[in-house]
């Protein structure tokens, strides 16, 4: 069955109620239970990979009872991100907690979420995040922001500063570690061979040996924590100095 051509302007979370295909919803399905069989499926090979004939065959039902609950691979994607948005572990917003704590906490889980979840960064990017996992997520960011007393264009920046920092960050993790997986290789030896690589076509880059992930046993992935925390301390001191600017 050929999927229906969609707007790419328009998304399942603001477009009008679908129409119900003709007869019951087939047994045992649910779109809960797609949607969580698409997050599994797209942990374990990507988004080209997933197919919705796939995804029948990994819920043992016939393609048709898929499209029961969703008309095309987009729909199932924006559903999937928003699942994948779920499991960020984000306590409500107290009266009295830290704006700063909470943007930490919120970077981290953001980080973790398209960390074990690859293909998210790359969807986040391309589909409107508006399903209520991600509004829950982006509504305590901008609860957070709004303490540090910043108003227009700066309010929006410091925000934007955190969140496009995370985005792009764990943007280009999720596509180092799809190579790595794509190589056979482990990570530290992969590492390696680049750096070589790199070295070997340029020697300024030898000359600043101290910018480059470092090749011992897990010092790529370390490093990779260590440029996080770093480039985090550096986002939020700069909204201190907007603040302090302000004042």
């Amino acid at each position: 069955m050929a999927e229906k051509p969609r707007d790419p302007g328009v998304s399942i979370w603001v477009a009008p109620p679908r129409e119900r295909h003709r007869g019951s919803a087939p047994a045992g399905l649910s779109r809960g239970r797609i949607v969580r069989a698409a997050v599994d499926l797209l942990d374990a090979d990507g988004v080209r990979a997933l197919t919705m004939r796939k995804l029948a065959a990994a819920l043992d039902v016939t393609p048709m009872s898929v499209y029961w609950y969703v008309d095309n691979k987009d729909e199932l994607l924006e559903l999937a991100l928003d699942e994948a948005f779920g499991d960020m572990r984000i306590p409500p917003l107290g009266d009295g907690d830290d704006w700063r704590a909470h943007l930490r906490l919120l970077a981290h889980e953001y980080r973790r979420c398209l960390h074990e979840h690859p293909w998210a960064a790359q969807l986040a990017g391309q589909f409107l995040a508006l399903g209520p996992n991600a509004l829950f997520f982006s509504t305590s960011a901008i609860g957070a922001i709004r303490r540090t007393g910043l108003t227009g264009d700066r309010l929006g920046g410091a925000l934007g500063l955190v969140l496009q920092f995370v985005h792009g960050f764990a943007l280009g993790e999720s596509q180092w570690l799809q190579r790595v997986k794509a190589s056979g290789l482990p990570e530290d030896e992969l590492n390696r061979v680049v750096r070589g690589l790199v070295e070997k076509a340029d020697a300024r880059f030898a000359e600043n040996a101290d910018l480059l992930p470092p090749t011992e046993d897990g010092g790529i992935r370390a490093s990779r924590d260590i440029q996080f925390e770093t480039g985090l301390d550096i986002a939020l001191a700069g909204i201190d100095a907007a603040i302090a600017a302000d004042r």
